[in-house]
């Protein structure tokens, strides 16, 4: 009975059994609750980051741009152009006969007066025309002088009633053709004197030799043609200076309007010169008036074909505006400047163009000078796009400043607390 016993199972305690099972379901409501808290600080903290994301992302999707405002400049400031130089007078000599350049007398730079002699050429051929021309007009008058005698004759028979009308007609006839023969014959032989009188080439007014195109022995052609000049006379005394005025100054430049002349040959001198003249029109393809000034050249210090540097003061109390060169926009509707509103958002602005000051441009109508303009804009941009702006280099300076000046005075502030501790710490 005893080992039928003790090969019993034990048998398990309810109790005990129904401890379990509470221990087990306050781990699992624990767990569960752990779980439950887990996750709702896992999708807060997605949600959080979700909003941050798109806030970030909003705010890194507006433009950034640096603002400037335009400053005010004065119309009549100088008008700088370049200018043409070119010598009052200045004519290619060509030759009006044909032959071999028999001597040349006058090279450049020589001065010369009207009828000094240039050159001759040697006119054989010429010479020959005008001695048959000379044969000729011997022939024809002498025939001229037969036919009036016979004219003559038959006009006293016709008198007479020797001879008929008819006959005495046609013997006037003959002597009025060849009278007129004789004066064909007489021309010919002017003009061939006129072409030998070509053969010596003279300066048609005073200047200077500036070209020789020829030396002896050179073939001569008559008439002009490209790179057939025998010289090249130019007046000197006077200059002229071309230059071109943007059509927004046109109206303002009229003769006797004075002016600078600078010349980079001459160094810190200025010379003074008057406007003569204006075209009167503008031309269609650069919208430019041409206008003409004179300088005093009587010392011949001054080339022609120079480049001169042309200061105008142009007379006009409007003011104008100028901004920064790389605020300026080339579009098909024209030129335009980006500029920031009170809400931070673009508005493109057409604006007329005046003087090219190289880093600054002058703008004559269609900007404010309070108007913010955008620096270096995107092509990208347009209106109705929201910006931000970036703060200016004095801004951030002063930021910075005003940080370190805090940290300058907490530092101040520190020392100041531990010398005060260490005055109360010393007696002791």
């Amino acid at each position: 009975m005893a080992d039928e016993r003790a090969a019993e199972p034990p048998r398990e305690d309810p109790r005990q059994k129904e401890r379990l099972l509470k221990g087990a379901r306050k781990v699992l409501l624990i767990l569960l609750v752990v779980a439950i808290i887990v996750a709702i600080i896992g999708v807060s903290y997605r949600l959080v980051s979700r909003s941050h994301l798109k806030k970030r992302t909003a705010a890194d999707a507006e433009v950034t741009v640096t603002t400037t405002k335009p400053t005010a400049s004065q119309a009549d400031n100088e008008l700088v152009l370049p200018g043409t130089v070119v010598a009052y007078m200045e004519a290619p000599i060509y030759a009006r006969t044909s032959g071999y350049l028999l001597s040349w007398y006058t090279d450049i730079g020589a001065r010369v007066h009207k009828g000094d002699l240039l050159a001759e050429i040697d006119t054989p051929e010429v010479d020959r025309e005008l001695a048959q021309a000379r044969a000729d007009l011997d022939t024809t008058a002498a025939n001229s002088h037969l036919a009036q005698t016979t004219n003559a004759r038959w006009q006293g028979l016709l008198a007479k009633q020797a001879v008929s009308k008819q006959d005495a007609d046609e013997k006037a006839g003959d002597a009025a053709a060849k009278l007129a023969t004789e004066a064909s014959a007489r021309q010919n032989v002017r003009r061939l004197l006129d072409l030998e009188g070509f053969r010596r080439v003279v300066a048609p007014f005073d200047g200077i030799v500036t070209a020789r195109n020829t030396d002896v022995g050179a073939l001569i052609n008559a008439g002009e043609s490209n790179g057939a000049s025998l010289f090249t006379l130019a007046d000197i005394h006077l200059l002229r200076i071309y230059a071109q005025v943007p059509e927004p100054y046109a109206a303002a430049t009229r003769a006797g309007l004075p002016a600078e002349l600078h010349f980079t040959e001459h160094p810190g001198e200025t010379f003074a010169a008057q406007t003569m003249r204006t075209a009167n029109a503008l031309d269609p393809a650069s919208r430019t008036l041409q206008v003409e000034l004179q300088l005093n050249n009587s010392s011949g210090g001054l080339y022609p074909g120079a480049y001169a540097e042309i200061h105008f003061k142009l007379p006009s109390n409007r003011k104008t505006l100028r901004v920064p060169s790389n605020t300026i926009l080339f579009r098909d509707t024209g030129v335009q400047v980006a500029t920031v509103d009170a809400s931070n958002t673009i508005k493109l602005k057409t604006v007329t163009q005046g003087r090219d000051f190289g880093q600054s441009i002058e703008i004559l109508d269609g900007l404010g000078a309070d108007d913010r303009v955008v620096v270096n804009p995107p092509d990208s941009i347009e209106d109705g796009l929201k910006v931000r702006i970036a703060p200016s280099p004095s801004q951030k300076d002063q930021g910075q400043g005003g940080g370190s000046g805090q940290k300058n005075q907490a530092g101040a502030d520190n020392a100041a607390g531990d010398s005060r501790t260490q005055t109360k710490e010393s007696p002791l």
